[in-house]
């Protein structure tokens, strides 16, 4: 027998180890594997730049490399944390007859005169604007009210000063008509979005027309 408990022949020479002495050696050696495959850490599978992680309904957690300033906490690893019961929403209307006269000849902006809901606060009830809180997509929605008929009214929803779409109202023979549209956009923090008159006018008028928006899912 040898230093390790093998036995040995007759000069000395290793025995060869008998089969069932091989198997539970193949036995033993998976049995080992298994074990250290379970006290391995886990591998992590990193998400892509933009897939968020919502746990538990109340934090969305964005891994992002190139992280923006969106109004979310980041941290020095590029990990953006917003609060996933930060929602976006708003709905004005107009519930009084004006003469818009400083409307008509100067800023063309259609304004609202009450806030029927203001998740957020980022619709400006002074300048009838709503101002995009983060980068996202949002829906929009308008329906502008115009009192005389013999007029043709044309409105136009703007994202920062620029026309996105449109809708006329113009039926001769209806005293109270309606232009109306809706839209989805992708807006970056800091947009601005209201609603302009391009023709026609809203004197006297538009009473019970609204505006209305909401943030659809953060990018």
């Amino acid at each position: 027998m040898d230093l390790w408990g093998n036995a040995t022949g007759e000069k000395g020479a290793a025995v060869k180890p008998l089969k069932w002495e091989q198997s539970f050696l193949r036995v033993a050696k998976v049995m080992l594997s298994m074990v250290l495959m379970l006290l391995a850490p886990p591998t992590v599978h990193a998400q892509n730049d933009t897939e968020p992680i919502v746990l538990e309904g109340k934090c969305l957690v964005v891994c992002d490399s190139n992280p923006s300033s969106d109004g979310a906490i980041t941290s020095s690893l590029g990990i953006s944390v917003r609060s996933g019961s930060a929602k976006v929403a708003f709905s004005a209307i107009r519930n009084t007859n004006h003469e818009p006269s400083e409307m008509s000849n100067r800023t063309m902006t259609i304004y609202f005169d009450q806030v029927l809901v203001n998740i957020g606060n980022h619709f400006d009830l002074a300048s009838s604007a709503f101002v995009a809180p983060r980068k996202g997509i949002y829906s929009f929605s308008f329906h502008v009210v115009k009192v005389y008929n013999r007029q043709t009214i044309q409105v136009s929803l703007m994202q920062n000063n620029y026309p996105v779409i449109s809708a006329f109202a113009g039926d001769q023979d209806v005293t109270r008509e309606a232009a109306s549209n809706g839209v989805l956009l992708h807006m970056e923090r800091a947009d601005k979005v209201h609603l302009r008159l391009d023709r026609g006018n809203l004197m006297g008028g538009w009473k019970y027309s609204t505006f209305s928006g909401f943030l659809v899912f953060p990018l």
